[in-house]
């Protein structure tokens, strides 16, 4: 009768550690996907600044030009 009880704890163990760990990949699956979104709109934010910085380049550069015309 005790190694009946024996096994039933033990069985209790086992599946309550693979519990865990299945618990433990979704939550890993669920950070990953966080992650992706992130490190996409990281990207997109990049995108944008360089834009914005081609946009700045060629300003500064109309600027300049202006100026030598004047001198």
């Amino acid at each position: 009768m005790a190694a009946l009880e024996l096994q039933g704890v033990i069985l209790a163990i086992i599946i309550g550690t693979l519990a865990a760990i299945v618990y433990s990949l979704r939550i890993l699956v669920l950070l990953e996907r966080r992650i992706g979104r992130i490190d996409l709109n990281i990207e997109r934010l990049a995108r944008q600044i360089f834009k914005e910085e081609l946009a700045v380049e060629a300003e500064e550069k109309k600027i300049e030009s202006f100026i030598k015309k004047r001198h």
